[in-house]
């Protein structure tokens, strides 16, 4: 059940409230009374941070080529290769 926030326009009085989504809005101030209750806008509780899933996960399995990189030219997938083996993975991780 989301929690939200309400304040009173008359009094200024601010709560927070454990409510279902089909419940109905509050428009009665707990502090004065007043039919000027209402809801607020607020932030979300949560952030989201990092690189995201897909650089996190599903790591060490192997990378395919994507379709628009396999009609390269023969001479550069041979210039990649030397790089590749060069790097301390092997060049067979997603960071190349």
């Amino acid at each position: 059940m989301p929690i939200y926030a309400y304040r009173c326009s008359t009094c200024g009085h601010a709560k927070d409230v454990l409510q279902k989504l089909s419940d109905a809005p509050l428009s009665s101030c707990p502090a004065c009374g007043a039919e000027s209750f209402s809801k607020q806008i607020t932030a979300a509780g949560f952030q989201l941070k990092g690189s995201g899933w897909y650089a996190t996960d599903f790591k060490g399995g192997s990378t395919a080529a994507p379709a628009a990189t396999a009609g390269a030219t023969a001479a550069a997938p041979a210039a990649e290769a030397a790089p590749a083996a060069a790097t301390p993975c092997g060049g067979s991780c997603a960071c190349h």
